[in-house]
């Protein structure tokens, strides 16, 4: 339907007046840089207008550690008695998977039970990866689990292991819980989803000091971290799971006579069971991910490998460490995927356990076996240290032969983009009056998402101003927009690539599986070793860790692009490079800047762990703030990074979706 002259002047007219607004705000806030003399409130926010909640807040967890009395027990007791309860799950999966455990008998005497064996446990991985798929999931398992003994990792790895078996089954419960509690009651949903929000977007880092605050120093409190970071993805799955559960299902189940409870947990619960195995991996992915932060609080395991590796510039220890949680992130990954898709199998009733059960039976019979025999063949139970190998010594002289022989170009490069490019832009943002930036921030938001949109961003920036982080989140928004910048300029050409050939497609993919997986501190150890501390090494760590959301998203985008639209270009007699330029990138467009959107996000969380090499933005105001044990100051420097995270998403989602409805894929 081709429009009216009515329509054409009406948008004419909308696009003039959106014209003279933003020309309004422009002249503004540029007046306001140049006068600033007569209103220098309203450039550099004043030091007096500061409101001090950071004080406010470590003023209250003092109060709530130290005299809060919920009638027969303080707070304190209270939290105490619950890392009490999680700690004896955690010693025993510890003692299953890595320490093993001890029966006492007459007097100091004591037998001791060596944990299961490596070899037990990678036969038993193997025969489930086969039971579950094939023999090539068998092979991929395998493997990585063999990694983990070759290379010396087998101890640190089954102490993560032990940390993820109480962690997943804990965090998969409670976000099931809450996702069955927001479907049944709507108004606890709405009322969960901006917490939600905040606990993935919240750097993690923000919310140590108050997790040790109130569980102490320990594995406890690193899993209750993990549990915080892990559990919203669980609650997001299984709210999208119950609401595509089809109406006649839900229907029958009610003609059938069953109760409210039996509908969901008998009915609906089984009926979303893919969509829960989703949420299932992603709760496995991300406490891998959390490993390494955890650590820092007493986690232990590959983690803390990671993490001393980093503090002593071990590049090979630290990128062997690395690798083993990438693998082990695989090997799970992997399994449950397969799990997740495969069908359950029907079993005869009246069977009897032992032929109802025949795979968890033989598996079972393998760790009593293996384990006898690892009594009389140590090697069987624990692998030979001598026959473990390490590749420290090469990735240490390949750091040395770049920086013997390359060091010039990159010194040189660097001092270039520093005084041309990087310092220049973060003077800029510095500079800008900060009620101009909330103003066309508003008016952002206005556009594109009406009054709503406009309130929240503009309140958000309003926050940091007056938490008093104004110039640290410039700071931030400089790092991180140059950053995404780069990753953009790199990854959207390989993305256009992939999308043109499936044999690259397939070679990409693997590639940037591979560098999603890898723990974010491990991009920091060659970078540190390569261009030392700064801004331009954080800029690398970061454009290095979020390059994969803009290659897969560019990708998937012109992959997405219908084929009718691509057919009448060509009989139109378009060019390839006509029909990539002018059909398939412009409808690809708002699925490409998804994927910016993601890239910002994961930037922002890099970008805070990037603090370890002396940047001085909010993500060294909550490093600082978790190293003094300041709970105020973490949380208020960590909720300025999330607004920071939630107006870019909101205002890129809000300009994706009126783009998608423009082009009529919406």
């Amino acid at each position: 339907m081709k429009a009216g002259p009515s329509d054409l002047m009406g948008r004419l007219f909308g696009r003039r007046r959106w014209l003279i607004f933003w020309m309004t705000a422009l002249a503004f806030t540029v007046g306001l840089f140049f006068f600033r003399d007569i209103a220098p409130w309203a450039v550099e926010y004043p030091r007096a207008w500061v409101v001090p909640l950071k004080f406010w807040v470590s003023d209250f967890m003092k109060w709530l550690i130290n005299e809060a009395d919920l009638g027969l027990f303080t707070f304190k007791e209270f939290t105490r008695s619950i890392s009490w309860v999680l700690n004896w799950f955690l010693v025993t999966a510890h003692g299953i998977f890595a320490g093993g455990a001890k029966i006492p008998l007459n007097g100091d005497a004591f037998f001791q039970i060596a944990p299961i064996s490596w070899v037990a446990l990678i036969s038993v991985l193997v025969l489930s990866a086969y039971w579950i798929r094939d023999i090539g999931l068998s092979i991929l398992v395998g493997c990585c689990f063999l990694y983990l003994a070759v290379f010396g990792r087998w101890e640190s790895a089954m102490v993560t292991l032990s940390s993820i078996v109480v962690a997943v089954p804990l965090g998969v419960a409670g976000g099931l819980l809450l996702a069955v509690i927001s479907y049944r009651h709507p108004w606890f949903g709405k009322a969960i989803s901006p917490v939600l929000d905040l606990m993935q977007t919240v750097p993690v880092f923000a919310y140590l000091v108050p997790v040790l605050f109130l569980f102490g120093f320990g594995p406890v409190a690193a899993m209750t971290a993990t549990l915080i970071y892990a559990v919203p993805p669980m609650v997001r799955c299984t709210l999208v799971a119950l609401e595509q559960v089809s109406t006649e299902i839900v229907e029958f189940g009610r003609m059938t006579g069953c109760s409210r409870r039996q509908l969901m947990w008998k009915v609906m619960i089984p009926a979303a069971r893919p969509t829960l195995l989703v949420g299932l991996n992603q709760v496995i992915m991300l406490s891998l991910n959390m490993v390494i932060i955890a650590s820092m609080i007493g986690a232990g395991g590959l983690g803390y490998d990671v993490l001393h590796a980093l503090r002593r510039l071990a590049i090979g220890e630290g990128v062997e460490a690395g690798v083993a949680i990438t693998l082990l992130a695989i090997a799970l990954d992997r399994l449950s995927q397969a799990y997740a898709v495969k069908r359950p199998v029907q079993m005869e009733k009246g069977l009897g356990f032992i032929r109802s059960h025949p795979h968890l039976l033989t598996a079972l019979a393998i760790i009593v076996i293996l384990s006898v025999i690892g009594f009389f063949i140590p090697a069987i139970s624990h692998y030979p240290k001598n026959l473990t190998i390490t590749t420290g010594d090469f990735w240490e002289k390949m750091i040395t032969w770049i920086n013997i022989n390359f060091f010039d170009i990159i010194d040189g490069t660097k001092a270039w983009l520093l005084i041309h490019i990087l310092i220049p832009v973060k003077r800029f943002l510095i500079a800008l009056p900060w009620m101009g930036v909330v103003g066309l921030l508003g008016l952002a938001g206005m556009q594109l998402g009406g009054w709503r949109l406009s309130l929240l961003v503009s309140l958000l920036a309003a926050f940091i101003a007056l938490t008093g982080n104004w110039e640290k989140a410039m700071i931030t928004t400089y790092l991180i927009g140059i950053s995404v910048f780069v990753a953009s300029v790199i990854g959207m050409p390989l993305g256009v690539w992939a999308a043109a050939s499936n044999r690259v497609h397939r070679v990409i993919q693997v590639v940037i599986d591979t560098l999603q997986t890898l723990p974010a501190f491990v991009y920091l150890i060659p970078v540190v070793m390569l261009f030392r501390v700064g801004d331009f090494s954080a800029m690398i760590a970061v454009v290095a860790y979020s390059l994969v959301p803009v290659i897969r998203y560019t990708d998937h985008g012109i992959r997405q692009v219908p084929p009718a639209m691509i057919e009448a270009a060509t009989v139109s007699g378009c060019t390839r490079r006509q029909i990539l330029w002018k059909v398939k990138l412009p409808l690809a467009i708002p699925e490409i800047m998804l994927g910016v959107n993601q890239t910002i996000m994961l930037g922002l969380s890099m970008l805070v762990i990037t603090a370890l090499v002396g940047t001085r933005d909010l993500g060294q105001e909550v490093y600082i703030a978790l190293t003094k044990a300041d709970t105020g100051r973490g949380l208020v420097a960590g909720l300025c990074v999330a607004f920071i995270a939630i107006i870019s998403d909101r205002l890129i989602m809000a300009w994706s979706m009126e783009r998608k409805k423009l082009l009529g894929l919406s």
